[in-house]
């Protein structure tokens, strides 16, 4: 990886000064550090001087935005509010952002609507810059989602990206053919839409997916004492117990047998790191709803988890389609130190060898000649990118050399902490930064800024 991009619903800017004290509590991280910036360009410029090994990235966060404005409460922005956020998108973008952001299942994104998205991707828009969503929905409501997109991609005449299209849970698996229907349909009659995508069948979210939105309205404390409640309690485990369209209910759509326990701050927890929800659930003689509550409760913060929850062949499915490109959706870690105190989804370290090994060596999915276009070319324009993606005269040489006929991805969902075999040499900048698959120590990435930098 040469380019890492980040800022998907949450970036890290703008920032006031209490999200530069949440933050630490949002991610509930045993990484710690001094929040020392306040604007996007701040933070990029911030990584560029402190020394970093790949070139950065990022989108405005839609999510951040508004926190920056309504902070976490379930309600509209009012109409100055709303100008405020429109002010700092123009801010972000002209300060070298790719574009705007949403992460829609998660709240507080949750409880923006339509026309607000509509409203700041307009600013966005007027830079050249790009909207990328992670939908709405990905399971009950996955092609209504999709609508949501077409129409904020119309109304603000902006190009839109769908991160890591899914369809998420059995029963939503046979969607995704209806959703690259319409995705289709609109792309042939002009509408600029792409997706992305990740080489596995689970995802990786929070434990706090499994409850409905409503009970994280306000942020964590109100989260806590909601769920400490008695009777907000069982009306919660209803909730999570019921079908429905109305929220992404993750605890429904993978079951608790395929929730697994990624990551725990607390030490007397990390035991449970690798177990299924099942698995705990009858170990401690509780429902599976009870076991997920208790366990946010003393936990007290974000509990990373993996979902199993997409179709093998749905994977192979989107891989073929020409406006797919592929991201990790996943942190630049390092297999040592604190970063092995909890697991990770294995996409951190092997979504592109898995690619380039599994599906075009092995499987045959695609061409490696095609795969190569969507992990380079392809995401370079997508993101109007100059001088990046191709080797050619006068370009950056950001370059990976790999052997095709033994790149491999070694990261489990048991064990992710791994590296890949197969991936030699890796230039940024025309320095070497991996040399016979060994890091060299060298740091010259630089912030790569979006199509609104320098604009008047």
């Amino acid at each position: 990886v040469t380019l890492e991009v980040m800022g998907e619903g949450w970036s890290m800017g703008p920032l006031n000064e209490q999200m530069k004290i949440d933050i630490h509590e949002i991610f509930n991280s045993e990484i710690t550090y001094e929040v020392e910036w306040t604007s996007l360009r701040e933070y990029l410029e911030y990584l560029e001087n402190r020394g970093i090994s790949t070139n950065v990235a990022s989108f405005v966060g839609a999510t951040s935005v508004r926190i920056h404005e309504v902070g976490y409460a379930d309600r509209k922005p009012t109409s100055e509010e709303l100008q405020r956020m429109k002010d700092l998108v123009r801010d972000a973008m002209e300060e070298g952002a790719m574009g705007v952001a949403s992460a829609l299942i998660y709240p507080p994104a949750f409880f923006a609507d339509t026309e607000e998205l509509i409203e700041l991707c307009k600013v966005a828009s007027k830079y050249n810059g790009m909207y990328i969503t992670h939908m709405r929905s990905e399971g009950a409501r996955f092609l209504e989602a999709i609508d949501e997109l077409i129409q904020i991609s119309k109304d603000a005449n902006i190009r839109t990206e769908i991160y890591h299209l899914k369809a998420a849970g059995k029963t939503n698996w046979h969607k995704l053919d209806l959703a690259i229907e319409k995705i289709n349909q609109v792309r042939e009659e002009g509408l600029n839409i792409t997706c992305d995508m990740y080489t596995y069948t689970a995802a990786s979210t929070g434990l706090q997916s499994c409850l409905p939105p409503w009970v994280q309205d306000g942020g964590l404390e109100s989260m806590i004492e909601r769920l400490q409640n008695p009777d907000l309690r069982e009306k919660i485990i209803t909730e999570m117990s019921t079908p429905t369209d109305k929220w992404e209910n993750l605890f429904i759509e993978a079951g608790p047998e395929n929730i697994m326990i990624a990551s725990l701050k607390l030490d007397s927890l990390k035991p449970l790191i690798g177990r299924r929800i099942s698995e705990l659930s009858t170990q401690q003689n509780k429902t599976p709803q009870d076991t997920i509550i208790d366990l946010i409760l003393e936990e007290k913060g974000w509990i990373g988890c993996v979902y199993w929850i997409m179709e093998e062949e749905n994977i192979k499915k989107k891989i073929r389609l020409p406006y797919v490109s592929f991201g990790s959706e996943a942190g630049s870690i390092a297999p040592e130190g604190v970063f092995l105190k909890s697991n990770v989804h294995p996409r951190a370290y092997g979504t592109f060898a898995r690619l380039l090994g599994k599906y075009v060596r092995d499987e045959k999915i695609i061409s490696l000649e095609e795969a190569v276009r969507k992990l380079t070319s392809l995401p370079a324009a997508n993101l109007k990118i100059d001088g990046r993606g191709s080797l050619k005269e006068n370009s950056y040489a950001d370059i990976a050399i790999f052997d095709p006929k033994s790149i491999t991805d070694l990261a489990t969902f048991e064990k992710p902490h791994q590296l890949a075999l197969g991936m030699h040499h890796v230039l940024v900048n025309g320095t070497i930064v991996l040399k016979d698959g060994e890091h060299t120590g060298a740091t010259p990435g630089r912030v790569i800024r979006g199509p609104g930098w320098n604009s008047p």
